[in-house]
């Protein structure tokens, strides 16, 4: 069995990544430690964020005051990208709203999606085309280097709707509706999602590179 750090107390990605790793890969998490810190995402990439994230985490769990028995960190980056607003909100997915008022963390999925239908309310549905992207890069403990992270990347085509529907899910999923269906993500649930998710794809990536 594998033994991954997942770098984040989202509790909603924990359980995302431990529905579709599996039972054969043992997902760690910073529930699982008091260390509490965070690592700012100043790389302009989600490439670039996520590995800022898992060698930050990793050189914690190497350091002789840790010991977790843990043989990698994996830390993910995600977004969305909406193409009648050129790709954004992008990396700034999480803290769309705070970039209007200048409040620091992440801003609440209600206030972000707020402004998302905001900046489209002209826009057609024809235009509405976006998709959700993530990267996830792995670490090993042994060797907390940026030159020895690998990157894992998965997409999730759609489009953006009018209004929010459905109530499961988080972020901007009560607004994506995937290419395929006519639901959105906090419609279809965790079981449909965690198959055709950009999480999802990127993960399948990650569990095979596992794989002996």
């Amino acid at each position: 069995m594998h033994t991954l750090f997942l770098a984040t107390g989202n509790a909603h990605k924990i359980d995302e990544f431990k529905s579709i790793l599996g039972p054969d890969v043992l997902v760690l998490s910073q529930r699982d430690t008091n260390a509490r810190f965070d690592v700012p995402e100043t790389a302009d990439t989600f490439e670039g964020n996520a590995a800022l994230k898992a060698i930050a985490w990793a050189r914690y769990l190497h350091s002789d005051t840790c010991n977790m028995n843990v043989e990698w960190v994996v830390a993910d980056d995600s977004g969305l990208e909406v193409d009648a607003l050129s790709g954004a909100p992008g990396i700034h997915s999480a803290r769309f709203a705070a970039l209007d008022t200048g409040a620091s963390g992440n801003s609440p999925d209600h206030a972000n999606n707020e402004k998302l239908l905001r900046l489209l309310a002209s826009v057609p549905a024809e235009r509405r085309t976006a998709r959700f992207r993530c990267v996830i890069a792995r670490v090993p403990v042994a060797h907390p280097h940026p030159s020895a992270v690998t990157h894992y990347s998965g997409t999730c085509e759609g489009r953006i709707l009018e209004a929010p529907s459905g109530a499961a899910g988080f972020g901007y999923d009560p607004l994506f509706v995937p290419n395929g269906y006519n639901q959105s993500f906090a419609e279809l649930g965790g079981d449909v999602k965690n198959r055709i998710s950009h999480r999802s794809a990127a993960l399948a990536a990650l569990r095979a590179a596992l794989s002996p």
